[in-house]
């Protein structure tokens, strides 16, 4: 068992600090065995963590101190990021719902919980993109990289080349390796994603290789020179991925909107569409294309093909980033 003291000590007995007491609950609550289910729980409560210790959150690093106010508060912070085009509506969903899990696991109850993430929200999640992604147009996306530059942001302006160059995540951008992406690159034509991927989605039994080209190349090149000295990614050796965030991520907003970009997250579903067209020859689906009328098999194909390079386990999720079938 991973209960370090008694229930009602400490974290209900997990442990002096919140993060370390989260994860351990999970794996009491899972056996230890459902590997990808307790790490995308515990990434996710690791983002709450870092809310509640932040100027934003409660400043609280104890568990029975979360009550329903805070999980409300968290809800309306997370409310803001989606209406802000940085966080997705599922997304947001899930790091409710994470929480919601962790705190039963702590508390060996369902006496602290928002009984509706969605409600909590105030928003429906879709898995049908509505409208066409920002970020398509590649003058766009130099504009954005200059403004960007001009503000000293380059780390920024590496996140928003990456992801759109690859269909990175956010996350992903931020932890890639650039060495071993650039090595791979270059001897191998195609690169493997695999730092700072979802629910356990990485290492030899899930690769997931995407061909490189020219505007890879340059977006790994571009990433290196911004890459701060002494790290392999865009962290700096004394920063975490938290100070990422609130360092180079946020500030970057203000200019991403002036640039009519909602959010980091719109240039993957960008690449999304230009895969689409690439394997089909035709326009994806959100942007007026008709493939799935005329070739279902064909716009089967690159569906799966696209959920492969995203980094999703099923094809159907792609329908929220091209649109759907009808």
């Amino acid at each position: 068992m991973s209960l370090v003291g008694r229930r009602d000590g400490r974290n209900f007995g997990y442990g002096r600090q919140l993060s370390y007491a989260g994860p351990q609950a999970l794996k009491d609550m899972f056996g230890g065995g459902h590997y990808g289910t307790v790490k995308a729980h515990c990434d996710r409560w690791q983002v709450f963590v870092k809310w509640c210790r932040s100027e934003q959150g409660p400043g609280i690093n104890y568990a029975r101190r979360i009550d329903r106010k805070v999980l409300a508060d968290y809800a309306a912070y997370l409310r803001d990021m989606v209406k802000l085009g940085d966080l997705a509506v599922s997304t947001a969903q899930n790091r409710l719902s994470s929480v919601n899990r962790t705190m039963a696991a702590l508390r060996g109850d369902q006496c602290v919980k928002l009984p509706s993430p969605s409600k909590a929200l105030g928003m429906q999640r879709t898995g049908v993109r509505q409208s066409v992604p920002q970020g398509q147009d590649r003058e766009q996306v130099k504009q954005i990289v200059d403004a960007l530059c001009r503000d000293h942001q380059q780390r920024a302006a590496a996140i928003v080349l990456l992801a759109r160059a690859t269909g990175m995540r956010l996350r992903e951008a931020i932890l890639a390796d650039l060495l071993r992406l650039s090595r791979e690159a270059r001897y191998i034509g195609k690169i493997n994603i695999q730092d700072g991927t979802k629910g356990g989605r990485a290492g030899a039994s899930a690769p997931r290789w995407v061909g490189v080209d020219d505007h890879i190349r340059g977006a790994l090149r571009f990433a290196r020179q911004a890459s701060p000295a002494g790290s392999r990614n865009l962290i700096a050796p004394h920063e975490s991925y938290f100070d990422v965030l609130q360092g180079i991520v946020r500030p970057a907003r203000d200019i991403l909107h002036a640039q009519n970009l909602k959010g980091f997250h719109e240039l993957r579903a960008a690449y999304a569409c230009e895969r689409y067209e690439q394997i089909t020859q035709h326009l994806s689906p959100i942007s007026g294309g008709h493939c799935c009328q005329i070739d279902r098999h064909l716009d089967r194909k690159a569906r799966r093909q696209i959920s492969y390079e995203l980094g999703h386990g099923r094809i159907d999720v792609v329908a929220a980033y091209i649109g759907g079938r009808s």
